[in-house]
């Protein structure tokens, strides 16, 4: 019989550009699983991944892995915790399986049902809550909220800055391009009144303070909400421009524009007993929004924040409450004298 030349078998070659997929395993009810991540892959992941393979909701998810690290469940304390460090670990999800959730959602037999009651449908199962967004709300949001005790009403306050943390568009947008404010706060409408114009907002270090004028100026009652949100768009977009360069103002618009879009419900809150409105103030001239991100100083609650005196020309950052209401004071007596002496106000 002849020597036939058999055709070489071609070489299979690994695409370097594809980062290979690590497998990990884990044990569930005493059967042992293996999936395949990529190496930058985190334990949201593998949750993730599990409810899609397993039909396990995150919610009913429990790893026990030693050792060292113990209980983990969503959503986790340490979401971006690598599954790279977990591969030389025990891994048990504890969880019941797909078909003891879906009797679960199923009426028992063995219960009666009284004559001429209506009827029990069925239990539906949970549904999918998106970990990942719960675990970026609590990351890039407004960390405290706090309104001026010594101004009238400060519940109020706290209410109407609480309602802005909560706005769903502003939430989305700060989700979007991760923006993290340590301490939202009111501003004291007298501290940040001249001559020249008012101040609406400030933001202080992109993103350790940001104020914001709620009040009328004769403290009376609160400014239109979505103004002051418009306000707040502002101000988040000093997180990261200081200047108001054509930069910050595409920013600006983008963040409005997200913050519209995700408005569904008018912030989430119906306008009821004009709590929160006034119609009679809108934005009037004179206004300005703010003189541009600052840094610098020590904050003062119910300061003004790198503002100057507006007829004596004295800085009053870094003063304390009372000097701060004592200057403003002042400031207006002294403006009020100016008036009469020059016969333009006097009676």
């Amino acid at each position: 019989m002849a020597n036939v030349d058999l055709p070489a078998m071609p070489t299979l070659v690994s695409d370097p550009s594809q980062p290979e997929l690590m497998p990990l395993s884990f044990t569930h009810h005493g059967t042992a699983h293996t999936l395949e991540f990529p190496p930058d892959s985190t334990i949201i992941d593998l949750s993730l991944k599990i409810h899609a393979e397993l039909a396990i909701p995150a919610e009913n998810q429990k790893f026990m892995i030693t050792p060292k690290l113990g209980i983990l469940k969503p959503p986790f304390s340490d979401p971006s915790l690598r599954l790279a460090t977990l591969l030389n670990k025990k891994i048990v999800l504890l969880a019941p399986l797909p078909s003891e959730l879906s009797a679960l959602s199923k009426p028992s037999s063995i219960a009666r049902v009284p004559p001429g009651a209506p009827s029990i449908k069925p239990a539906t199962p949970a549904r999918y809550r998106d970990w990942r967004k719960v675990q970026d709300e609590a990351t890039y949001t407004f960390h405290s909220i706090l309104p001026l005790s010594y101004l009238p009403n400060p519940e109020r306050s706290k209410r109407f800055l609480e309602r802005l943390a909560n706005d769903a568009g502003i939430k989305a947008s700060m989700r979007k391009h991760k923006f993290s404010v340590g301490l939202l706060t009111e501003m004291n409408p007298a501290e940040h009144t001249t001559h020249e114009g008012r101040t609406l907002g400030l933001n202080r270090n992109r993103g350790e303070v940001v104020e914001l004028r709620l009040r009328t100026d004769a403290y009376d009652g609160y400014r239109d909400y979505k103004v002051i949100r418009k306000t707040l768009c502002h101000e988040l977009a000093h997180n990261v421009f200081g200047e108001h360069d054509r930069n910050f103002w595409d920013l600006t618009n983008d963040i409005e524009k997200e913050v519209g879009a995700n408005d569904w419900r008018s912030g989430g809150h119906a306008l009821t007993n004009e709590e929160f409105y006034n119609p009679n103030d809108g934005g009037v001239e004179g206004e300005h929004v703010d003189g541009g991100g600052w840094t610098g100083g020590e904050f003062v609650l119910g300061a003004s924040s790198g503002a100057t005196s507006s007829n004596i020309g004295i800085p009053v950052q870094g003063l304390s409450r009372r000097d701060a209401m004592a200057k403003a004071a002042e400031d207006r007596m002294k403006k009020q004298r100016d008036t009469g002496r020059d016969g333009s106000g006097a009676s």
